[in-house]
């Protein structure tokens, strides 16, 4: 009867996290919407390609720089936990935030040189774009990191209001009083917005974090241990990378066979459907740290329970706003301004890649939760090659239908191999239509 409560007090719990991510993601992604908006109508197509271009690439060193430690939070907070080992509970929270903000600080240095550098490979109107965008990869590594720890503890608030709540605001705010003052927006003057927007909102977010780990974690002796922390994210930032690059590299390959307009109108397509994975990401930021939990107290019984409700959590509400989204695409996308429209059959083919993968659930955190994370690597690399063997095959061709096209079929082979090596590797079918005993 205990073991059934406790369960049950469990999956509540992480229902009420999940559903709170999920609400504060919705609210982000309507704030989101609403600065893509004023971004696009007030710098046009042009400007605004290369805004969102140089913004991808920021979006993808920012996570990739601290080399999938900040991720491993997720994985060492609960297990420090469970076995009640203070000492290396204290030296891995101590060291992680600085550690990413270092490495993050490397990444941007060493981009703004080859921007500076290459300029056979960088057009002249990205490289001061890229200059001002590279300022917030430091902090963005640095906000990694406390998002997981946040989550770790179960504080989604701290975890998520700062970055996709406040930031958004503050960009919106900045845009309307540069656009009121009748100066012109271009890509840097809105990229420096958003640069602004980050760095202090991740500050208000580290005063938070701070305030809560003093009152939450006994002072005591700290315990370091790098090489096995580092050892174990090394795999993690390869998922991670490989995740990232998935989910940008249409973007970032798109720059060499169309113009900035184009790019513009892919970014708003997607854009729009990114509500639909915003539920994936409520339920893997409430389950991650669970399926860690569960593993490592050797209940299967409850893992795969627990694996078998995070998968209905995360299909079900996603085909509802897909569709939802798809019923009112032409609206949405008129609001980016004249010319948009034509990205409208992109979200069809975008959509059904998003269903696929939510038709499993989180089962990447899945692997990488009970120490599987190889085959993580080995899936989102073979889906990477899948996506950009197609877009370098497709979208010279067939332009940003080819991009969205190979995009799909990449998410798909992702879904696909990610169910096999779950139901190979763990027993568990993570299905949405599966049977259940």
């Amino acid at each position: 009867m205990r073991a059934k409560l406790a369960q049950d007090s469990d999956v509540s719990l992480a229902q009420r996290v999940a559903g709170n991510a999920f609400l504060i993601r919705v609210t982000s992604a309507a704030l989101a919407f609403a600065a893509q908006i004023m971004l696009a109508r007030w710098m046009g197509q042009y400007e605004y390609g290369i805004y969102v271009y140089v913004w991808t690439w920021v979006l993808v060193l920012g996570n990739l720089a601290p080399l999938g430690i900040a991720y491993s939070a997720a994985r060492f907070i609960p297990q420090y936990v469970v076995a009640n080992d203070g000492d290396r509970l204290r030296g891995f929270l101590r060291i992680l935030g600085w550690l990413c903000f270092a490495l993050g600080a490397t990444a941007a240095a060493i981009g703004a040189f080859m921007v500076v550098t290459l300029n056979t490979i960088v057009p002249p109107h990205y490289v001061t774009p890229f200059l001002v965008g590279l300022l917030c990869v430091p902090v963005f590594a640095l906000s990694s990191a406390q998002d997981a720890t946040s989550r770790a503890h179960n504080w989604i608030n701290v975890a998520l209001i700062p970055v996709y709540i406040a930031q958004p605001l503050c960009i919106i705010a900045g845009v309307v009083i540069i656009h009121e003052f009748g100066v012109t927006i271009t890509a840097q003057i809105a990229l420096l917005i958003a640069v602004t927007a980050f760095w202090l909102c991740v500050a208000i977010q580290l005063v938070l974090l701070q305030s809560r780990l003093a009152r939450t974690i006994e002072r005591g002796p700290r315990r370091y241990e790098m090489k096995s922390w580092i050892k174990t994210s090394l795999p993690n930032f390869l998922v991670d990378g490989f995740f990232f690059m998935l989910t940008s590299v249409d973007v970032l390959l798109l720059q060499m066979f169309v113009g900035p307009d184009q790019v513009a109108v892919y970014f708003a397509a997607s854009k729009i459907l990114a509500l639909v994975a915003f539920v994936y990401f409520a339920v893997s930021s409430a389950s991650a740290h669970r399926f860690s939990q569960y593993h490592h107290a050797g209940e299967k019984a409850r893992l795969a329970a627990f694996a078998a409700a995070t998968a209905r959590w995360t299909f079900w509400p996603s085909l509802i706003f897909a569709l939802a989204l798809l019923a009112l695409g032409i609206p949405f996308l008129r609001l980016f301004g004249q010319g948009f429209t034509a990205g409208y059959p992109l979200m069809f083919i975008l959509a059904f890649g998003l269903l696929a993968r939510a038709s499993i659930g989180p089962a990447e955190r899945l692997l990488s939760m009970v120490g599987e994370q190889r085959y993580s690597a080995l899936i989102y690399g073979c889906a990477l090659a899948v996506s950009i063997g197609g877009c370098l095959a497709l979208a010279p061709v067939f332009g940003v239908v080819g991009a969205a096209v190979a995009t799909a079929a990449a998410i798909v082979t992702e879904a696909a191999l990610l169910f096999y090596f779950v139901r190979r590797r763990l027993g568990i079918n993570v299905f949405v239509l599966a049977r259940r005993a």
